[in-house]
């Protein structure tokens, strides 16, 4: 069993009674969040599949699509890159996004 739901099958076909609204939308939101960072690093042709999509508890998923491997390598360089600059910064320091709602 999966706890966290993570794997759970996309919503092919819906139950009346599960709302899958608020969960799709918050997909979406989070895919064109990750799609403006992929733009800006110049990786927006790489991620071609990348959408919001609903799993069948109503949980939304953000597929990221069919990917080269060099991609994947250099998006992992990325997060990494920026995991280090956040480790970096001084403690207390607000002026950054909060990315803790994501």
């Amino acid at each position: 069993m999966d706890p966290r739901r993570v794997v759970a099958r996309r919503a092919e076909n819906l139950a009346e009674a599960r709302p899958y609204v608020r969960g799709w939308a918050q997909a979406k939101r989070a895919a064109e969040t990750l799609a403006e960072q992929l733009r800006s690093a110049g990786l927006e042709t790489d991620f071609r599949g990348l959408k919001a999509d609903v799993s069948v508890f109503g949980d939304g998923l953000v597929c990221l699509g069919t990917l080269r491997p060099d991609a994947v390598q250099l998006m992992a360089r990325l997060v990494a890159t920026g995991l280090t600059a956040e480790m970096a910064e001084p403690a207390g320091r607000t002026d950054h996004p909060d990315t803790s709602a994501a």
